[in-house]
């Protein structure tokens, strides 16, 4: 049981987690995470027309980037999971973005629909546009505030 002034469990547990790390080259070089689609092909043009490089598209798959940060697409649809996916992405302007969302979604034509809503100031210290891409996912596209 662990009593305050103590070494707590987890801290130890972690420590022991980090040595063993090291010990078998254990280092990450990169985290990406999987966005669903309802309709892949709607969805892969959605995000390169809002401005994602196409690295590569293969059997339901594609790796897409944007500002450097890749993620990957894939032909699977689960409206709850969807609906309930958010990716924080650091911007800029957060105005532009909105703009630019904007224009990409009254030219396009995606399914869905996607859509997008005016910048916002948050508790958390940023500016931020919601843009929802053609399945449902959210986009926070957060402009850091000065503090």
């Amino acid at each position: 049981m662990w009593r305050p002034g103590g070494r707590s469990p987890r801290l130890c547990h972690l420590s022991r987690c980090n040595r063993d790390r090291t010990m078998a080259n254990l280092d990450a070089s990169g985290v990406r995470t999987f966005v669903g689609t309802r309709n892949f092909e709607d969805s892969r043009d959605f995000y390169v027309a809002l401005g994602c490089t196409l690295n590569w598209e293969r059997d339901g798959l594609a790796e897409l980037e944007l500002g450097g940060c890749p993620f990957f697409l894939q032909r699977y649809y689960n409206r709850q999971w969807c609906e309930n996916s958010m990716l924080h992405v650091t911007v800029e302007d957060a105005t532009a973005w909105y703009e630019h969302a904007k224009r990409v979604i009254d030219q396009g034509s995606f399914g869905g629909p996607p859509r997008v809503n005016p910048p916002k100031e948050e508790d958390y210290g940023a500016l931020v546009t919601y843009i929802w891409d053609p399945a449902g996912v959210l986009l926070h596209m957060a402009q850091p505030l000065g503090r």
